[in-house]
């Protein structure tokens, strides 16, 4: 186990402010054999200086020349990953030092392929929000069609197992587009009882306007899963409804 490779998937834009405390998260992991793959989606800002500054053969830049997409930028940085597990890291979120080593302890001990770990919300300066995020215990295809209930920078699998995937081609979402074509190849992403990632809530956020996201959404049933118009519109209720339930 201490010597299996895990690649980490890190799509950036514009987050030089906080960039560089999530590569010191990485940097900490318990589990030292990873390499961190970062794609700059063509970032306006100081991203590429903040990350030229880790001297770290394990760290990987690629800068992209022109603002592609998140879809895009993970796309390239799956293509690049050589290692027998991947994991996911937004450039805003941290992980705990021990997040890479006991996941991949819980995976090869009950020999999972996908799993997911709790996680709490901090703000953008770092500050803990008393909210956690819990993991359940599996989740199959049609459950997450009705809500995504793992946080993205959670999410390790087993890519000798199951392969590669390629991130579907939408503007936002992709990644719960990811996971259910994950899901039609591997029956559950199971859940680690453990708070093992801080995800930041920025106000400038797209996914904090649930209105703005119905659009995503409705592409995400009917473009990218080809649900029918009467199960996507289920769906869409559904999600509003989830939705609403969280922001009280």
């Amino acid at each position: 186990m201490p010597n299996t490779l895990i690649s980490i998937i890190t799509p950036t834009y514009n987050c030089a402010k906080f960039i560089g405390e999530t590569i010191e998260s990485v940097l900490k992991q318990t589990h030292t054999n990873w390499e961190m793959i970062i794609v700059d989606d063509a970032s306006k800002d100081n991203t590429e200086e903040i990350v030229n500054q880790y001297n770290d053969k394990r760290i990987k830049y690629i800068r992209l020349k022109e603002n592609c997409g998140a879809d895009v930028a993970r796309n390239i940085a799956i293509e690049e990953a050589k290692g027998k597990y991947m994991a996911f890291l937004d450039s805003d979120d941290l992980w705990q030092p021990d997040k890479l080593e006991k996941q991949i302890k819980f995976m090869e001990q009950n020999n999972y392929n996908i799993t997911a770990t709790d996680y709490e919300q901090i703000d953008e300066e770092g500050r803990i929000l008393n909210r956690i995020i819990k993991a359940k215990e599996k989740v199959d295809y049609n459950s997450m069609l009705l809500s995504n209930s793992v946080g993205n920078s959670t999410i390790m699998y087993n890519v000798e197992n199951i392969g590669k995937f390629k991130v579907p081609n939408i503007k936002k979402r992709n990644d719960y587009a990811l996971w259910l074509q994950m899901l039609k190849k591997e029956k559950y992403i199971y859940g680690i009882p453990e708070t093992l990632m801080k995800y930041r809530v920025r106000s400038n956020s797209i996914s904090r306007n649930k209105l703005n996201l119905i659009k995503y959404q409705w592409q995400l049933y009917r473009k990218i899963e080809k649900l029918s118009i009467f199960r996507s519109v289920f769906h869409i209720c559904w999600w509003g409804v989830v939705k609403t339930l969280h922001r009280k």
